[in-house]
């Protein structure tokens, strides 16, 4: 068998990372709250026989957050994720997994050994075939049922102290919908509409970044997964400049329907896509989550958007505003901060100043609402795989911002910040877990780099030869076909020619029989050439 299928095996029978693990959705785990599976690898629990890792407490931050939400004990996510699970499984080395079963990012091979970095690349630079397998590999993630995975879909307090579990399963694709769903949604505090709004766990503050990172690098590590393809990696939409929603083409994203402008074309794959997580009104109302159940076809009609809220799309002026910003965090660490990197890229704040602004979507949020549609809602915005190249395009200039700059994690808050976005806090909703700031550092200590970013001559390979050579070698059958077709041609012109002066030379020789030297200049009277002319 050979190394590659090899890992594939190893990577496919191990169970991945996130929330909820099918293992730890059991009665028996949840009463206990002890999420600690066995790796198959070597029947022990955390992998212990091999070293991987073992059992441990959970031991969650107490420093202080800030004031936005003032309540305790009334959500599941808070002090995540003790609420569940109170011990999991801590993996040693570069191991990784909720049983320790897989490779910490950029790590590759049975044991882990393998280094190695991906690059991202611009969907515009990717080959024609490159981009089919994405579609084809995002709509494989749509239509296939998680076999490592489930959903919660009630809170905690309604499960009997665990004894009625409420889990139910999801596809590949809409997992990570429905947890950037989860990590956003407001709190329910009891009685039907009675939430708290100013909460999320992974937007407006601190967290926006590095949790976006880990959700980016999750869904690519599940789609390696489900294809067996571990060079996969997402591409990225270059939005600078951009006067409308370039990647909305059949042969990208899905053109506009021309029987509803709300609408994909029916020529893309996406058009047969249904939503889910789309409605938090009426979930606040009837005071539920989101069970994953299909809600209607995606919808996006861009550039028919409030214009006042969003006047224009980012100009590479504004990146480059944005990148001068020197702090990372700065005063309340919410969508009101002044002269923060984070609140400035997110869109709550001008890139020329750098000051907060209200009733206008900028930078990443002025993409989420030039969509006009699915993608214009935080909660369910992940249900657009746009999304996807418009994130892993900000998680590049977070990448930009930290190479220029070289900012110590103790830039990253530590306390005060909006529940959830400290440094010590478990993202939500992740299982094993992360904490923040682990995540505030470079892509390529986590195994991945954007082809943009590139030193030039990295760059050149990457954009311009290497799509090249993949179409050749999709093509090579062809391109040796014809150069044998090509060859026989030539050499049967070739052939003909040869017999045709041949036979000339030979009536030349039978008419000068008896002279004892060729004519090197004959008279036109004679009719006859001259020998350069033959030659």
């Amino acid at each position: 068998m050979s190394l590659p299928l090899l890992l594939f095996f190893i990577q496919f029978l191990s169970p991945s990372l996130q929330q909820f693990p099918r293992p730890c959705t059991t009665p028996d785990v949840l009463r206990s709250k002890r999420c600690c599976p066995v790796w198959p690898g070597d029947g022990s629990v955390c992998g212990s026989l091999s070293g991987r890792g073992f059992c441990q407490d959970v031991t969650v931050s107490d420093l202080p957050n800030g004031p936005q939400y003032p309540h305790s004990g009334l959500d599941d996510r808070e002090q995540w994720p003790l609420v569940f699970y109170n011990q999991t499984c801590q993996c040693a080395g570069n191991y990784m997994g909720f049983d320790c079963g897989e490779c910490k990012f950029g790590y590759f091979g049975a044991n882990c050994g393998e280094r190695r970095e991906s690059v991202r690349k611009n969907i515009f630079q990717l080959s024609v075939s490159e981009r089919q397998r994405f579609i084809s590999y995002l709509n494989l993630a749509k239509t296939t049922v998680s076999p490592d995975y489930m959903i919660v879909t009630g809170v905690y307090s309604q499960m009997n102290n665990g004894s009625t579990p409420m889990f139910t399963n999801i596809s590949v694709y809409d997992l990570f919908v429905w947890m950037h769903y989860y990590v956003s949604r407001d709190a329910l505090l009891g009685g039907p509409g009675n939430v708290w709004a100013d909460i999320d766990f992974a937007h407006e503050s601190a967290a926006f970044l590095p949790w976006h990172r880990v959700y980016l690098l999750f869904w690519e590590h599940e789609i390696r997964k489900l294809t067996g393809d571990f060079n996969f990696t997402i591409p990225y939409w270059d939005w600078r400049d951009a006067q409308d929603c370039q990647v909305c083409t059949d042969e990208l994203m899905g053109a506009r329907s021309p029987l509803n402008p709300n609408l994909i074309s029916p020529s893309s794959v996406f058009s047969s896509w249904k939503v889910i997580c789309s409605q938090p009104e009426d979930y606040n109302q009837r005071e539920v989550l989101c069970d994953g159940s299909p809600e209607g076809p995606l919808l996006r009609n861009p550039g028919n958007h409030d214009r006042k809220r969003v006047p224009r799309l980012p100009t590479s002026a504004d990146v480059e505003s944005v990148l001068s910003l020197t702090e990372y965090e700065t005063g309340l660490m919410d969508r009101r901060a002044n002269m923060s990197f984070r609140n400035a890229l997110e869109g709550f704040a001008s890139p020329e100043t750098g000051l907060a602004v209200t009733g206008q979507s900028l930078m990443h949020n002025s993409l989420h609402a030039l969509m006009n549609g699915s993608m214009s809602s935080v909660q369910g915005s992940a249900n657009d795989p746009i999304f996807l190249l418009h994130h892993a395009f900000v998680d590049s200039i977070f990448e930009q911002w930290q190479r220029r700059h070289q900012p110590p994690r103790t830039h990253y808050p530590t306390a005060n910040a909006p529940i959830g976005h400290n440094d010590g806090y478990y993202m939500v909703p992740f299982i094993p877990l992360y904490r923040n700031g682990d995540y505030f550092l470079s892509t390529k200590a986590l195994g991945y780099e954007y082809a943009y970013l590139q030193d030039p001559s990295q760059r050149f390979v990457q954009e311009f030869l290497t799509p090249y050579l993949e179409q050749a070698r999709q093509i090579w059958r062809w391109l040796l076909a014809a150069g044998i077709l090509g060859a026989a041609v030539v050499g049967i012109i070739a052939a003909i020619i040869t017999v045709a002066c041949h036979r000339r030379t030979r009536r030349r020789k039978s008419s000068a029989y008896g002279e004892r030297q060729p004519l090197l200049n004959s008279s036109e009277e004679e009719g006859s050439t001259s020998y350069q002319t033959t030659l």
